[in-house]
């Protein structure tokens, strides 16, 4: 499978680079995976595309202000650092740009409360560092740190909460997970009242979700580790769903690859989901079946990506890049703060 099969033209002004004002105004292109048949709609009409003993899964993690600029001391060259993942205590794996400026020993200050070691060197920028401060890290990190929006973002986000989903919880991700952004309290108050049941996991994004396929052959590609957490509350609530013959329907990729990450280390006989935690680099791709989510909630996707190969797997890959060609023609508004997709 080449990952040319997943390019498609996607002409700059499309990509959105602000969030409207109003988050369930999104426009919604709707696909039915088994026909590939498409309609349009508003985000606010999903309130009529899903029934009573459905279950909606969100993604209830929040994102660290995780981008810190500094210097290094000793020259005086500035240096931005973006944090991906706590390993232990002080210890985080991290982008840091330029990467030639920090190499192994090199330190690096941020502003009078926070300094970093750099402990090890990896590819594309990655790096290990250790901090070190006085007083309580989050609270600097919230003084510090700023909210890191995708590079194709160009103007500045005064509001922080824009960036966060309305029921994220947990922090711990360098982005956001995106489909959830067009959720208000009040659609899912409205989607609750109609007997639509709603669940959380957690999964902590990091930047190798979005990084690029660097391979002709897409089955060698290896995902980035990340975080989740699937309660046993959750997977209580997607068995009782299964059983009445509801749809599990995943708001997001990061959802759809909990579920689909806990399900292959935890269903048994039965086809029963367990509780579950840890690291994941599920890769979902064409050819790879689901086995928990039905239907999926989710933004349009970068050409070429592992995201857009995931939708793939669920409605098959000439049926999505219709779909994209459908959504380019009629000018929707792709990536973060972009329209949005029902594939059911």
């Amino acid at each position: 499978m080449n990952v040319e099969d997943y390019d498609f033209e996607l002409p700059e002004r499309l990509i959105a680079q602000t969030p409207l004002a109003e988050r369930s105004s999104s426009r919604l292109l709707t696909l039915d995976k088994r026909t590939g048949e498409m309609a349009h709609a508003h985000f606010y009409d999903i309130l009529d595309m899903l029934h009573p003993g459905d279950t909606l899964i969100l993604n209830d993690t929040r994102v660290m202000p995780a981008r810190l600029h500094g210097i290094k001391p000793e020259t005086g060259a500035r240096i931005e650092l973006l944090l991906l993942k706590n390993i232990e205590g002080d210890r985080w794996e991290t982008l840091a740009k330029p990467g030639k400026k920090a190499k192994v020993g090199s330190v690096l200050r941020f502003g009078d409360e926070l300094e970093a070691v750099v402990l090890e060197e990896g590819d594309m920028g990655a790096r290990i560092i250790e901090f070190r401060y006085e007083g309580i890290f989050q609270e600097i990190l919230d003084r510090l740190g700023e909210m890191p929006l995708p590079p194709y973002i160009k103007e500045r986000l005064d509001d922080r909460e824009r960036y966060q989903t309305v029921y994220a919880k947990h922090e711990g991700s360098a982005a956001a997970p995106t489909a959830g952004l067009h959720f208000t309290e009040e659609l899912l108050d409205r989607l609750r009242a109609k007997g639509v049941e709603i669940g959380f996991v957690t999964l902590h994004v990091g930047l190798g979700t979005f990084r690029p396929v660097s391979v002709e052959n897409v089955e060698e590609h290896v995902m980035h580790e990340e975080y989740y957490e699937l309660s046993a509350e959750t997977a209580e609530l997607i068995n009782r769903t299964r059983a009445r013959g509801g749809r599990v329907i995943s708001v997001g990729t990061t959802s759809t690859r909990t579920l689909e990450s806990a399900a292959r280390r935890t269903l048994d006989d039965q086809g029963r989901l367990g509780a579950d935690s840890g690291w994941t680099q599920i890769f979902l791709y064409p050819g790879q079946d689901f086995k928990i989510v039905d239907a999926l909630i989710t933004n349009f996707h970068l050409p070429k990506s592992t995201l857009v190969m995931l939708v793939s797997a669920l409605a098959g890959r000439d049926r999505v890049l219709a779909a994209y060609r459908e959504a380019v023609e009629r000018e929707y508004r792709f990536f973060s703060f972009g329209d949005a997709m029902f594939i059911y």
